[in-house]
């Protein structure tokens, strides 16, 4: 199997939060200040016990990362530099949340080396935040992302939610309008998903709240890519759109079946077709670090079939599509020889488009991807 050399994203997770969002699935518990700083020095100790190579892309994600200091940060920023090769022009990105980003903070996160933010806003409209449990108000969110802005960072993007309990199409459009009157470099919509113990599902059962039809949500999503285009920001992937030359390069590597180690209590590492996930327990993983030990588990070696599966179904959530040789000279099987008659009835539907040796989902697509999936599997 041929394996172009690309270079590895570092994805460090920071798991402290200051509340808990009713909707939340992710590894992560309420900020205490004595764990957080040992948390951070076990953080760096794992980093520089990594074998290196290169790195283009430094992604802290969580939790609410920027509830670190900007010390705190650039210390793990020079971690990754002295054990990576980082290149000099590497997108370096923080999760941020609206209630902790004032001007002299970010200011401070920029000179730490930071150039990238990513704000979890999820709506504008502040009834929405109360029923989601976020504790900013769409005014915050607003004076976080355009002090951003003034501090002159390459990227600013933020992130929005469609679907939610007793949310309107008309309350999204006002959410998307007020974004793109922002002027974003990068707006990623989301689908709330709804995990079975989530307490916000308590929450929509005492008080009524209900989501809209499912023609209502596809209408939402689709008019909302309408508008993000108009405004300049292009669809490249299911939930993602950006200005020119403002794509998430971290997150491409999931997408382009690329290479990344991740860091931290729960993270995630794929290299060289071994995949692996660090402990959950912040505590047992700050201890097992302190003691010489490993924090890897679930560690497995990926069958080419796998790799295969796995490449398709996130080769599709591009807008790009996938490019027929270039994945057999990277997996060594033409995908569209393979699975074209089954995606025929989809191409048929116009749910997915086959041209000029590439093949990929149309936003209609993009609406039944799971179905179309299936074919994979």
């Amino acid at each position: 199997m041929n394996h172009e050399p690309m270079n590895l994203g570092l994805y460090l997770h920071i798991p402290f939060c200051q509340a808990i969002c009713s909707y939340c699935n992710f590894n992560r518990g309420l900020l205490d200040d004595a764990l957080k700083v040992r948390y951070v020095a076990a953080l760096e100790q794992e980093i520089r016990r990594a074998p290196g190579g290169g790195a283009d892309t430094i992604f802290f994600g969580g939790g609410t990362p920027s509830l670190l200091d900007p010390a705190e940060i650039a210390r793990l920023i020079a971690a990754c530099r002295e054990t990576f090769e980082v290149t000099a022009d590497a997108e370096i990105t923080l999760e941020t949340n609206p209630e902790t980003a004032t001007p002299a903070r970010l200011a401070a996160f920029r000179d730490a080396g930071i150039n990238r933010l990513s704000f979890g806003v999820q709506s504008f409209d502040d009834d929405e935040l109360r029923r989601l449990g976020r504790i900013h108000s769409s005014a915050r969110a607003v004076e976080a992302i355009e002090a951003a802005m003034r501090t002159g960072f390459k990227s600013v993007s933020f992130d929005l939610m469609l679907w939610l309990p007793a949310q309107s199409p008309a309350s999204w459009l006002r959410t998307i309008d007020r974004a793109l009157a922002l002027a974003p470099d990068h707006l990623s919509l989301y689908l709330l998903e709804l995990y079975p113990n989530a307490p916000l599902k308590e929450d929509m059962a005492r008080a009524g709240w209900s989501m809209a039809p499912d023609d209502d949500a596809a209408d939402m999503y689709l008019e909302g890519l309408n508008r993000l285009g108009a405004a300049g920001l292009e669809q490249y992937e299911i939930s993602n759109a950006a200005r020119p030359g403002h794509q998430s390069r971290h997150n491409l590597k999931y997408w382009q079946a690329g290479d990344w180690f991740g860091f931290g209590c729960g993270a995630h590492s794929t290299v060289n077709g071994r995949r692996w996930k660090n402990l959950a327990s912040t505590a047992d993983y700050v201890d097992r670090i302190g003691g010489g030990q490993s924090v890897a588990g679930d560690v497995e070696s990926l069958s080419t079939r796998a790799r295969v599966e796995e490449a398709l179904f996130t080769g599709l959530r591009l807008t790009e599509g996938i490019e027929s040789a270039r994945f057999q000279a990277r997996f060594g099987i033409d995908p569209w020889e393979r699975y074209g008659a089954d995606l025929d009835p989809f191409v048929q539907s116009h749910q997915v488009w086959h041209k000029n040796g590439r093949f990929g989902l149309t936003r209609e697509g993009m609406l039944v991807a799971n179905e179309i999936f299936q074919v994979f599997v």
